[in-house]
């Protein structure tokens, strides 16, 4: 069957079409030189309308395209449109039949999904969208016309629903299975620690996504959230034992995990692990050798022998070399350099075989040959580095050949075997469940030993806790990023916030937490504390006050309680401590660089050497060439890793915090305390 435009409605319409053809699913329309083709399952709608003398028809098509057929004569019109319309909508109903059982069947299986009693991951979204889609595609409906259709209307409206407002409907249904597990599990969240976890420490060992950061604040209980998760694997039987790993970054944290998890968990299957006793552990199951680790590594007297004495036969014994180093550490260290042989003067020595020691340790994480170091390095600076490298170099071969003589490894060179052998495919992990302690220390190598772990096998999760506002290891190779853009590195997945503080009372966080928040790119989150505080919780006083503040702390603190006394370097320990012992029998002092404090806490906390100058706090940036191409990229806000270690110092401290500085030289940090309101006292 079919429908002409009259000659006269073609002539005055002067359009491309003037024919329809109705075909078996289907219609042709068509012209003197064109002709389209709508098949019934690309067809949304027909619609008949009356001109001034002619009629016209409509074809709605996928795409919001209309298709026009006018100049037709008006009564042939209707009744081509009535069959057209009839055929379309018979069509229509067997293929509603055909669409409803496959809605029917996927509304099935999202709902199987859906209500399962588990974490609803953005792993498993995904696969539900995709399923969606897919589903969607191998419909003979056009989705346009779906709801129209009795049968196929509820299922569809679900569908479109977890297609459309996926991540609400994932977030209310995690957060309704959160309730449910945290009311039917109440036991294990009493009894897996010591003290009861809160609600955020239960709601982050809960978490089910392939990815989750736990940023945990200075005393809100990472441990305990660590020991909770490994617990809770176990308990759900997400994981057996032997499936998961706990990483540390010290032998010391690993072995302290491991008491915890043996005492509340009873499990000796689960092993924390330092990264080098993995790295170790993948190079003997991947070659079957037993690597040794060199005692340059553990030998710090030995270390800086082998360092020192290769400077010195370098400097002495080719002019060009010494030459080259006395310009570095002149010039770019601004040392004072004496005339002569320089590199025979103790004070030189001393201070440069920490820097050899640092510098080759940088060079050997980067571990590319000394041409990949110079070619990544930025333009400006490369000429420069190149420079550096090559007095360098002698002192990375002699490590080498010390290394080869000895039949050891390195450190670095543990980790970059083991990131070898899994990229090969040489050793198979059997970990379901990787959990890292500490995560804000992590530098990029050890980021690359997770990655290659977990692109040998795809279906482990990695669970990080750590605290972007306490991360002080940038000297050493730890990248920010990786915590603060950790779905960019690590993949898509999910962060939450201990919320709650267990150390210090609230004037104290008050003060830490708008110090820390000053630089934007630090993450922000709630910390709340137990405990009130007041103004006196945290007070600068002059630092000549420290012995007027002991004879004061003498008479009130506690016989059970602690006095810490932090300073930036430990050769600024204040001369009055070396008399403590019996000027302040009663008073348990310890003094700590705030580096070395970490992980420390004292009733009592006071911070020495807010000032300015080469000595001062914050402390001006002393980095050569070496450490601006090797080490991650600085930070644009100034002085933010100083603004950290402050606050690492800062919240150390469960009830009192003095900060103390020269009123005639302060530092920068002094300013910004006072307008965060911390009164500055003359007198303690």
């Amino acid at each position: 069957m079919e429908l002409k435009s009259t000659q006269i409605g073609q002539r005055l319409a002067q359009h491309p079409y003037n024919r329809v053809r109705l075909l078996n699913a289907g219609i042709e329309v068509s012209g003197e030189n064109h002709q389209y083709m709508i098949p019934f399952n690309e067809l949304i709608d027909i619609r008949c309308k009356r001109g001034i003398v002619w009629g016209e028809l409509e074809f709605e098509i996928i795409g919001e395209q209309v298709v026009r057929l006018h100049g037709t004569e008006w009564k042939q019109t209707q009744h081509f449109y009535h069959y057209l319309n009839e055929k379309w909508q018979q069509w229509s109903a067997e293929m509603s039949m055909v669409s409803a059982e496959v809605l029917t069947s996927l509304a099935e299986r999202i709902l199987q999904q859906t209500t399962q009693d588990a974490w609803l991951s953005l792993r498993n979204l995904a696969a539900i969208r995709e399923s969606i889609t897919q589903q969607f595609s191998s419909l003979p409906l056009p989705l346009a016309r779906i709801s129209s259709f009795q049968n196929c209307f509820s299922q569809y409206q679900l569908c479109q629903k977890w297609l459309n407002q996926s991540q609400r409907c994932r977030t209310q249904i995690n957060e309704k299975w959160c309730e449910s597990v945290l009311s039917r599990y109440a036991d294990f969240f009493q009894n897996v620690e010591s003290s009861t976890l809160n609600y955020s420490q239960s709601l982050s060992v809960i978490n089910g996504e392939d990815n989750v950061l736990v940023l945990a604040g200075a005393g809100s209980g990472k441990t305990s959230v660590l020991v909770a998760r490994a617990g809770w694997l176990l308990q759900r039987e997400l994981a057996k034992p032997e499936q998961i790993l706990l990483l540390a970054f010290g032998r010391k944290a690993a072995d302290e995990m491991n008491e915890r998890i043996q005492l509340r968990l009873q499990q000796e299957n689960i092993v924390a692990k330092t990264f080098h006793a993995l790295a170790l552990q993948i190079i003997r199951e991947g070659s079957n050798k037993s690597p040794v680790i060199s005692e340059l590594e553990t030998d710090t007297q030995k270390r800086q022998a082998l360092l020192l004495e290769e400077w010195r036969e370098q400097c002495s014994s080719k002019k060009a070399q010494a030459k080259g180093w006395r310009e570095w550490l002149s010039d770019e260290l601004q040392w004072q350099i004496p005339e002569g042989e320089f590199w025979h003067d103790e004070k030189i020595s001393h201070k440069v075989s920490a820097r050899l020691e640092r510098w080759l340790n940088l060079m050997r994480m980067h571990g590319g040959s000394q041409k990949d170091m110079i070619e990544n390095t930025d333009e400006e600076i490369r000429d420069l580095f190149q420079k550096r490298i090559r007095l360098m170099a002698p002192l990375l071969k002699v490590w080498k050949s010390a290394l080869k003589e000895e039949g050891a490894v390195d450190f670095s060179g543990l980790i970059h075997q083991a990131i070898n052998l899994l990229e090969k495919g040489r050793f198979i992990s059997p970990w379901k469940h990787i959990l890292v302690d500490e995560f804000q220390d992590i530098s990029p190598l050890r980021a690359k030993l997770l990655q290659a772990l977990r692109q040998q096998n795809k279906q482990t999760a990695l669970f990080a806790v750590g605290d972007d506002w306490q991360a002080i290891y940038r000297f050493s190779g730890a990248e920010l990023n990786l915590t603060t853009s950790f779905q960019h590195y690590f993949g898509e997945g999910d962060s939450c916030a201990l919320d709650t503080t267990y150390r210090f009372n609230e004037r104290i966080g008050d003060i830490a937490n708008q110090f820390i928040l000053q630089n934007p790119a630090q993450l922000d989150k709630p910390l709340n504390s137990l405990t009130k505080g007041n103004k006196r919780s945290v007070v600068l006083l002059h630092e000549d006050a420290l012995e007027r503040l002991l004879d004061k702390m003498s008479g009130y603190v506690l016989d059970d309680e602690t006095i810490l006394i932090l300073a930036r370097y430990h050769y600024l320990k204040p001369e009055i401590l070396n008399k403590a012992q019996t000027r302040w029998p009663k008073l348990n002092i310890k003094f700590m660089t705030i580096h070395a404090s970490k992980g420390q806490q004292a009733d009592h906390v006071i911070i020495c050497g807010l000032n300015q100058g080469k000595d001062g706090f914050p402390a001006p940036a002393r980095e050569s060439i070496i450490e601006q191409a090797l080490l991650p990229k600085p930070e644009e806000f100034e002085h933010a890793e100083e603004r950290r270690l402050l606050y690492v110092a800062l919240t150390r401290a469960k009830q009192q915090v003095w900060l103390l500085y020269n009123p005639e030289n302060p530092s920068d940090f002094v300013e910004d305390l006072r307008e965060l309101g911390v009164p500055r006292q003359k007198k303690p």
